[in-house]
């Protein structure tokens, strides 16, 4: 008829987009249950393995630029396009497997690429965002944290191995993301608790405490790229974990009852705390060395262990609190950090203290890789927020 319209055919549904997270948390935790422990052995000439991995540089790289990364990316990367999520992992799997087979300039040049990428998918978005100056700490951080990551690659591809001043600005850095990031999801969940309780936690995030650490974290990681300011760079280390002690004690988790979840976000955030005034007390060598284990080893791996199988339960609707292995988990991660220090300071026990930290944290990372695993592949009820996987 004149004037009648063809009929419309429906457009496919777009696919809805996809959190990252749920490629990288799982890879993260499977790296650091398998590839960090197996560096660990084969640094005591227990376990063969590549020359990469055989030595304190390549254990650092994997631990800080691998591990570490891997969950920064799944935990500030933003849902995404299915095709751009599995760009960007894949760039950080090409990467790790260069760096495990073929070390180089090659694996160099790949980790640069995913360190930029997600550089550029996080920092600006998050400027953006920021309304307030203190918020800007946390972009401000990201980005000097993918910058100091590239320093760190062309270091190693200059000179075969980064300075030590680069590994302790990037574990710096990683520990002011901690400093951050541990004040914005404990202390709401502190003060919900509370609430639930009938009481009130007036001492929150405490804006003043923590722009006075990001001060302070922020003069230790400019003083510890220039080694004459090693001083500068100790007290500042003192001054930021003096405020993180005093802003964990404020919080009162102890009394957040049937909370264990928040009992040991708690620990890793004293953990962090320790490593902090560990570094300001340490001189150069072993020692300075087992107090960034304090930060890499117990803060990181226990925040980033509870944060990482917190979010999977929670995607299925369930109560972290409720999670035993989470607990069980924190105190095995505990274990080895408590272990790996005194490797540094007993050398007579050495190998065994190294081989019972690299058993507490393989065992506590291979119980959370299979959490994650059961959560990914459960049929329970899902949250709607995170795209259809």
């Amino acid at each position: 008829m004149h004037g009648a319209t063809a009929p419309s055919h429906p457009r496919p549904a777009a696919r809805p987009p996809v959190l990252p997270q749920l490629l990288f948390f799982p890879a993260a935790a499977l790296y650091a249950a398998t590839v960090l422990p197996w560096s660990v052995l084969s640094m005591t000439g227990l376990l063969a393995g590549p020359g990469s991995l055989s030595s304190g540089p390549g254990h650092a790289h994997e631990m800080l630029l691998g591990y570490a990364l891997a969950v920064v990316a799944g935990h500030q990367l933003p849902p995404r396009p299915l095709p751009r999520v599995l760009l960007l992992f894949g760039s950080w799997a090409l990467a790790r497997a260069a760096f495990v087979a073929w070390p180089g300039i090659a694996a160099s040049i790949l980790d640069a690429v995913f360190i930029a990428a997600l550089g550029m998918h996080v920092a600006p978005r998050l400027f953006r965002a920021a309304k307030k100056l203190r918020n800007q700490a946390l972009p401000g951080v990201l980005a000097g944290l993918c910058a100091a990551g590239i320093a760190y690659e062309s270091a190693a591809s200059l000179g075969g191995a980064a300075t030590p001043s680069i590994v302790t600005a990037v574990v710096l850095l990683l520990a002011a993301l901690m400093l951050f990031m541990g004040g914005r999801i404990i202390a709401p969940a502190a003060a919900g608790q509370f609430h639930r309780q009938g009481r009130s936690l007036a001492a929150r995030v405490q804006p003043r405490i923590e722009g006075s650490l990001m001060l302070a974290m922020a003069v230790a990681v400019l003083a510890a790229v220039v080694p004459p300011l090693e001083t500068l760079m100790r007290a500042a280390c003192a001054v930021a974990a003096v405020l993180a002690m005093v802003r964990l004690l404020r919080w009162r988790l102890w009394a957040c009852r049937r909370r264990a979840d928040l009992l040991c976000l708690g620990a890793g955030y004293g953990w962090l705390a320790l490593g902090l005034g560990a570094i300001a007390v340490a001189g150069a060598g072993s020692g300075r060395a087992a107090a960034l284990h304090v930060v890499t080893v117990g803060a990181l791996g226990t925040l980033t262990f509870n944060v990482m199988g917190a979010a999977m339960l929670r995607r299925l609707r369930l109560d972290p609190a409720d999670e035993p292995l989470l607990a069980w988990g924190t105190v095995a991660i505990g274990a080895a950090t408590v272990a790996r220090v005194a490797a540094a300071h007993a050398p007579a026990f050495r190998v065994e203290l190294l081989v019972v930290s690299a058993a507490c944290w393989t065992a506590a990372f291979l119980a959370l890789s299979w959490l994650m695993a059961w959560c990914l592949l459960s049929p329970g009820p899902r949250r709607q927020d995170d795209g259809a996987w």
